[in-house]
């Protein structure tokens, strides 16, 4: 009996890797390989034909950290995180509520929120760089088109940002929308019995029900503002003077311009790190709320 009851465990266990072996070994491909990889080139120097890669171990972190256009990137990268993110997602929000309550065209009001998420982001930049062109487009009808909006350190990460909400705003509505027909209709009858009314609903009832949502997009919305990269070849190439080059297009520019793939691996794994840290805070913090264990 005992043998038989092993012989079963046996079976489950391998039915279960025999389950999990087409996703290992996606993983392993395209994530553990590239991870381990570039963790491992971030120790060497850049080789050259006749002076090949020597072992420096973290000199090229320390490199990194007392490079001063390292920290001008990080500030970036923070900056945009810092507005893009939340401002994507209270846009998103308001859009779904609107889109989802009982309007005229409620469906052209959808299609038109979800538009700018069906852009090509090299198609969506070629378009804002006409927007932002001086003396040109709809900016200098009202009267804004003689501001270099691009050209200007003080405004071409705000530029950028724009750009960047108006892109992902649409997409991350698709998601509230789908998570607002899931409330049950009675909860919105039995505010009303109560003498609640919108704002209260929509603050106590609504909201908290779509935290989960919430912070799926936020993971989302801070993932993509890491490795935002498409537009600033469009718009400003990481300038003027380094003021809208942010993290990816630092990381490309290091490896493809400068020919410093070990710096740019160091860097990777410094964005790893962070990015691992934050999921962390999010999953253990964050989730428990959002889904009120």
């Amino acid at each position: 009996m005992t043998h038989m009851v092993k012989q079963e465990r046996r079976r489950a266990a391998l039915y279960g890797w025999m389950l999990l072996s087409p996703a290992l070994v996606l993983f392993t491909t395209f994530v553990f390989a590239p991870t381990v990889a570039t963790l491992w080139q971030s120790l060497f120097s850049a080789g050259t034909r006749r002076r090949p890669p020597a072992f420096v171990g973290l000199d090229n972190y320390a490199d990194l950290i007392a490079d001063p256009v390292f920290w001008r990137v990080v500030g970036n990268n923070l900056l945009y995180t810092g507005i893009a993110v939340p401002a994507s997602i209270a846009l998103a929000l308001g859009m779904a509520l609107w889109a989802n309550a009982r309007i005229p065209a409620r469906a052209f009001v959808r299609v038109a929120y979800f538009t700018p998420a069906m852009l090509p982001m090299i198609a969506a930049a070629n378009l804002w760089l006409f927007f932002y062109t001086p003396g040109f487009g709809p900016l200098a009808a009202l009267g804004l088109g003689s501001v270099n909006w691009l050209g200007q350190p003080e405004t071409a990460l705000w530029a950028v940002t724009v750009v960047a909400v108006w892109k992902e705003a649409g997409f991350f509505m698709v998601f509230y929308l789908a998570a607002l027909q899931t409330i049950p209709p009675d909860l919105r009858e039995a505010a009303q019995i109560e003498g609640a009314g919108r704002w209260t609903y929509t603050r106590r009832v609504v909201l908290p029900l779509l935290m989960p949502t919430t912070l799926f997009v936020l993971v989302n919305a801070l993932i993509n503002s890491v490795r935002l990269i498409d537009q600033l070849f469009i718009l400003t190439k990481g300038g003027p003077d380094n003021a809208s080059k942010l993290i990816l297009y630092w990381m490309w520019e290091l490896a493809f311009s400068y020919f410093d793939a070990p710096r740019a691996a160091a860097m990777t794994v410094l964005v790893l790190m962070v990015l691992c840290l934050v999921a962390v805070v999010q999953f253990t913090l964050i989730d428990r709320r959002a889904h009120y264990r």
